[in-house]
């Protein structure tokens, strides 16, 4: 059986009793990094008093390995032992791996399982005080400016609510291109959830870089963009665009940008 295991963002105590009790029953530890993980089982020993052997064998498996650990070896040895894959902090799958692992246990019939556990998206929305019912989690934004405005773009003027990750080093400038695309948009961010410094910020992207002036901004943040307010009016569809008087070259040009398909495919169709 494999079991994947969250682990606290920063607080040791939000670590469950069922984590405890499957990580010392483990026969064996995937880990995301094997030195990050030993020393959470020695703080669980040493600040907790809940023993777990050392003796296990870990394994490191990461986004640059994760596919070798569903060969046909390791597919034998989770349908034998217990095993349990835990990534450096949060929820596995959730901007971690474990996704590949999970479709192994899938595809080839073994047992697994998923313990609820921390997670920074959840938390962070729960702190937010935005009242919506739908939400979008987008993870982190691409590293390089010239990827970023577009996506970004999206976000700003998405219906639904949407939460990112973002490091110590990009905040600013995520603040910055936000206020330079749309400063009116109201957004959320936590640093450190669950540590310390935990700290919260909430308004607009220029208000909260004047707070940054007199504020420690590292460690890792979450960001919450509020979502466009619905229009009023009623949504374009293809029946709309269909009627239009327009010529067929300018037509398939609206028809592709709403969904996506090749313009010469829809001029033909238009044509024919």
């Amino acid at each position: 059986m494999l079991t994947f295991v969250p682990t606290p963002i920063g607080n040791l105590l939000d670590i469950s009793f069922r984590t405890l009790h499957v990580l010392r029953d483990a026969e064996l530890i995937l880990c995301e990094d094997t030195r990050v993980t030993k020393k959470l089982i020695n703080l669980i020993d040493q600040k907790l008093d809940f023993c777990i052997p050392s003796n296990k064998e870990f394994l490191s498996v990461h986004s640059h390995n994760e596919e070798k650990y569903t060969s046909e070896q390791y597919i034998n040895i989770y349908k034998t032992k217990n095993v349990v894959y835990v990534s450096d902090a949060g929820m596995p799958c959730i901007s971690d791996p474990g996704a590949i692992l999970v479709q192994a246990c899938i595809k080839h019939n073994i047992s697994y399982d998923v313990l609820p556990g921390a997670n920074a998206l959840l938390t962070a929305y729960a702190m937010s005080g935005f009242n919506k019912k739908e939400f979008t989690f987008y993870g982190f934004l691409p590293h390089k400016a010239i990827n970023r405005k577009s996506p970004l773009s999206d976000i700003l003027n998405s219906q639904y609510l949407t939460i990112l990750y973002e490091s110590p080093h990009r905040i600013e400038q995520l603040l910055k291109e936000i206020q330079k695309l749309d400063d009116t948009k109201e957004l959320f961010l936590v640093k450190e959830l669950t540590k310390m410094y935990q700290r919260t910020f909430k308004g607009n992207a220029s208000s909260i870089l004047e707070q940054f002036k007199s504020s420690d901004i590292r460690g890792e943040w979450v960001v919450i963009v509020d979502s466009k307010e619905s229009s009023k009016g009623e949504s374009i569809t293809l029946e709309d665009l269909a009627d239009l008087k327009l010529p067929p070259k300018q037509k398939a040009k609206l028809i592709a940008k709403l969904t996506g398909q090749n313009i010469k495919d829809i001029y033909n169709q238009l044509t024919s």
